[in-house]
């Protein structure tokens, strides 16, 4: 298949939505045995493993040389275009039946994201974005909300389940942002959150320790749906440090002044 954006986003739709059928054919009937512990909190599915082989199936045909990082099966490079795949985004959610989860797709060339997409296939919700073309949900555009006030903005966030010594941290941002907000959400899949945001259901989105795969595709979103995204300190690292920030744009700063007095950046990983 010729090299272009759109057509790399042609084949990460097909991905998502046969990855997403296949995650919805056994949602509920899940055993015990199919399901395993990767440390405290954090969980995989035979069917996170399914979903990733099948995506990653889909690009190889199209696209056999490019590189590809996968939540569950590391990174494979030799291009410059980088496919990064999140096959279950919200694996605790649809281990416990909980609606929201969702698959995540997002593709880089040259360290700058060009393409993207989060679908929900519960609810048969097709989120994509194209660099320079806009955020769609299913065929209708989508655009971030307009308020400007923190005060009336409806904010989500995901409680860190790894890091635990920024525990204390996150929690004082997690009650300024609270209580200086209309209300507080917490869904469970930082794609979908993100995701969100771009269309306006929610005004803003933060988040400490997440990997590149949970944020790429809504990231993309919300750029292009006319939002910002950053790290805690409304810098470009999002996507190495996993602490980002996400906004209708408007209200961007008034998290920020929260989030980058409350959060010291993460500590660097200690090599054996």
């Amino acid at each position: 298949m010729k090299e272009s954006s759109q057509n790399y986003l042609k084949v990460a739709k097909k991905a998502a939505l046969e990855a997403g059928s296949l995650l919805l054919r056994s949602y509920g009937k899940l055993k015990n045995s199919q399901i395993h512990t990767k440390s405290k909190n954090d969980f995989v599915t035979e069917l996170d493993k399914k979903s990733e082989k099948l995506i990653i199936s889909i690009i190889r045909r199209s696209f056999p040389g490019h590189s590809i990082q996968g939540e569950e099966g590391g990174l494979a490079k030799g291009s410059p275009v980088l496919w990064i795949i999140d096959p279950l985004d919200g694996t605790t959610n649809y281990i416990h039946q909980f609606p929201m989860f969702s698959v995540s797709i997002g593709i880089s060339v040259n360290g700058v994201l060009e393409a993207g997409v989060v679908y929900d296939p519960l609810h048969q919700e097709l989120f994509f974005a194209r660099k320079g073309a806009g955020a769609f949900l299913n065929k209708k555009k989508i655009r971030v909300s307009a308020v400007n006030r923190l005060a009336d903005a409806l904010m989500t966030t995901g409680i860190p389940f790894k890091g635990r010594y920024r525990f204390d941290e996150y929690m004082s941002s997690f009650r300024q942002i609270s209580l200086g907000s209309s209300g507080m959400r917490r869904g469970g899949s930082a794609a979908l959150d993100l995701a969100y945001v771009a269309c306006g259901r929610l005004d803003g989105f933060w988040e400490i320790n997440l990997s590149a795969w949970d944020i790429a595709a809504g990231a993309l979103l919300v750029k292009e749906a006319g939002g910002r995204i950053s790290d805690l300190w409304g810098k470009a690292g999002y996507l190495q440090n996993g602490d980002v920030l996400a906004s209708n744009r408007r209200i961007h700063a008034q998290i920020q002044a929260i989030t980058s007095a409350a959060l010291s950046p993460k500590k660097p990983s200690r090599k054996p």
